[in-house]
């Protein structure tokens, strides 16, 4: 089957006209994107992965409020947290400084703030029983019962991969279509096991591999903002082509206003892989937080979702006095390349860039 074929494929199954999909970036897409760029003939996602399944439900309800469109509810599936009680404890003393600073004192221990969807009995109840059109993985692979589940209700599956190796698991697994997030991606890495030794691999590099070699679509993601980038990725094999860093700044978006300025300065000519976030590599803004973050060795930082919990508290504390270079202004290495524009108008700029390219 010709690339031209299998990318009209997916997006018959998708339920989609455009070959883009808005990613499901938690924290920052929103029911509004989601519908917005799904009523325009996108894909719109949200990440559901920091909420609950009653949050999940509320999101589901909101995007079919404003749209009878395809949508897709993207899900954490890592590994639970590892606990380290001295770690953990040395992390609230490493950050006390900094808390002072802002007139304010850390949390007296950490949470596991995030439940991961390997363990989430109520969030797969809950997603057959509102049966989103698409549900996506980020992270690692679900158990083969929950693919089979979700699966029998008629939802299409999506995974992403930093690898030949884990995209071959996704698709071992019977997930439908690969996202191949290269290290140009904003937000966290996909990497199944964030210990492991990374390759690194680029989103051309990686897109073409897993198009060469996989029997599943692929849907390229990582430092694409413009047609010019969709088109790109489209020759080299995928599918489609995953943005998130160019829909950051829409109105639509619930990146605050410290984010947002600085995607739109010359800050975002500089990101960085940084741990100290949330406890997992994520590709961020340079600010003060990854700035601390470039000093502290990884077996130091607490286990994801854990670290999240202090750096949470953090940038609400600096932001109260102020100061927003201590928030998760996760982007990727396309951030430059950022407009403001609604996200209907975003998408449909898309298109017309990807027609002329």
């Amino acid at each position: 089957m010709s690339a031209a074929s299998v990318s009209a494929a997916l997006m018959e199954r998708l339920g989609i006209s455009l070959p883009i999909i808005q990613a499901p970036m938690a924290g920052v897409s929103t029911p509004a994107m989601a519908a917005a760029v799904s009523e325009v003939g996108g894909l719109g996602s949200v990440g559901v992965g920091a909420t609950d399944a009653a949050g999940m439900r509320s999101m589901v309800a909101a995007i079919r409020e404003r749209s009878n469109r395809p949508f897709n509810v993207n899900l954490f599936t890592h590994r639970p947290a590892v606990r380290d009680a001295a770690v953990e404890a040395a992390w609230i003393e490493r950050l006390r400084p900094k808390f002072a600073a802002y007139g304010a004192e850390p949390p007296k221990a950490l949470g596991e703030i995030y439940k991961s969807f390997a363990e989430d009995e109520e969030m797969m109840a809950a997603l057959l029983e509102v049966r989103p059109g698409i549900v996506s993985f980020h992270f690692g692979v679900p158990a083969p019962a929950r693919i089979r589940a979700l699966h029998s209700a008629g939802i299409t599956l999506l995974g992403s991969a930093t690898s030949l190796s884990e995209a071959r698991q996704l698709a071992a697994a019977g997930i439908d279509a690969i996202v191949a997030q290269g290290y140009e991606a904003g937000g966290h890495r996909g990497v199944f096991d964030p210990d492991a030794p990374d390759d690194r691999l680029g989103t051309l590099a990686l897109t073409r591999l897993l198009a060469q070699s996989l029997p599943v679509p692929v849907i390229a993601a990582g430092g694409i903002m413009d047609g010019a980038g969709i088109a790109a990725v489209l020759k080299l094999g995928a599918a489609a082509a995953q943005l998130g860093t160019a829909f950051i700044a829409s109105p639509e978006s619930s990146a605050d206003a410290g984010y947002r300025a600085a995607l739109l300065s010359e800050a975002a000519q500089h990101t960085v892989i940084t741990r100290a976030i949330s406890g997992r590599p994520a590709r961020s803004l340079s600010n003060r937080f990854t700035a601390l973050g470039a000093t502290i060795p990884p077996n130091e930082i607490p286990a994801y979702p854990v670290t999240y919990d202090a750096g949470k508290a953090l940038n609400a504390a600096a932001k109260a006095a102020g100061e927003a270079g201590f928030g998760a202004q996760w982007a990727g290495q396309g951030a430059p390349l950022a407009r403001a524009l609604p996200a209907a108008e975003l998408v449909a700029t898309l298109a017309a860039e990807l027609a002329r390219a």
